[in-house]
């Protein structure tokens, strides 16, 4: 069946719901090849980040509850979070 984007004229912001989803493996080294909107984790902790800013620190993160922030980078070391998902 034919899918209908009643929302595709409108323009996407912050606010908005995700339009892209990407399962995030922590790097030390690497940074994300999509920024984030919100990450998402499969159990809790905390998750490294570093933001498009350049700012760097720990964030506690529960399932069910996406954690707004625009990622760059998703830290293994810091990290006790586990399944982390970005989304954009």
């Amino acid at each position: 069946s034919a899918m209908t984007d009643l929302y595709l004229a409108h323009p996407a912001g912050l606010e908005s719901p995700a339009v892209r989803l990407a399962q995030l493996t922590p790097n030390d080294a690497a940074d994300l090849t999509l920024t984030t909107r919100a990450i998402a984790v499969g159990s809790e902790g905390f998750v490294q980040v570093t933001t498009v800013m350049g700012d760097t620190g720990r964030v506690f993160v529960v399932p069910g509850a996406p954690f707004p922030v625009r990622a760059t980078r998703i830290w293994a070391t810091g990290t006790t979070a586990t399944d982390i998902v970005g989304l954009a």
